[in-house]
């Protein structure tokens, strides 16, 4: 199996009034490519902390990231800018749309700024039809559901043709059956563009869904398929 992105030894420590904390522990996981792996765990655990390091947006105090084969540990801060920008995708469980954008415009936007070099009109619609949105495109953010949005937001994370799609607690603000469809469209997302999704989530229901399964617990691997 070929793999997207590879840990060793991971940990991460902040500094607080109390001491040192650390919030990840010597993490080993693999993450496959063109999978759906999810990172399980309560509040606390430690998933949010290692999605950032994964994707990037945080350096850890011990460790190696591998991401495609680059050690991303170490890379200069402009040369982390560029891989988000150009090889990342992120969906929180704010959606943060534009609100005076329709969703379509949203993710015509987010092409923008990542200088996409194709057909940008057509790029959008087809993402918005991945997502199952074709006949709302045209509809502003408030005129959407809270699922409809976090489609949006789907669609505007892919737009770019990202190698890896990082979702925080994606569903966290939806009810059981909408998070249900949602985690669905990833799913669906690493069939049809061979993208590699890598979802946080405390929704115990929601892990039959994922490839890959890890439980964190306190900062650590506890379970792992």
């Amino acid at each position: 199996m070929e793999y997207m992105i590879k840990t060793e030894g991971v940990s991460r420590c902040f500094k607080t009034s109390g001491g040192d904390f650390w919030a990840l522990k010597g993490i080993d996981i693999d993450v496959p490519k063109g999978k759906l792996t999810i990172l399980k765990g309560r509040s606390g655990s430690g998933k949010t902390t290692l999605l950032n390091i994964l994707g990037a947006l945080d350096k850890p105090t011990r460790g190696k990231v591998f991401f495609d084969g680059e050690n991303i540990a170490r890379m200069d801060e402009g040369s982390r800018t560029k891989l988000r920008r150009m090889e990342i995708g992120f969906v929180f469980q704010s959606v943060a749309l534009l609100p005076m954008m329709t969703a379509f415009e949203n993710v015509e936007y987010a092409l923008r700024l990542t200088n996409y070099e194709g057909d940008r009109t057509a790029r959008a619609m087809e993402c918005l039809k991945l997502v199952g949105l074709s006949q709302r495109m045209n509809h502003m953010p408030q005129e959407l559901s809270g699922g409809e949005q976090q489609r949006v937001a789907i669609a505007r994370a892919i737009a770019h043709k990202p190698k890896v799609i990082f979702a925080d607690e994606p569903t966290g603000a939806l009810d059981t059956m909408t998070g249900l469809q949602v985690v669905k469209i990833f799913k669906e997302l690493t069939e049809k563009e061979g993208v590699t999704v890598v979802m946080t989530t405390h929704d115990t229901g929601l892990m039959e869904i994922g490839d890959v399964v890890y439980e964190l617990e306190d900062g650590e691997v506890v379970y792992g398929e």
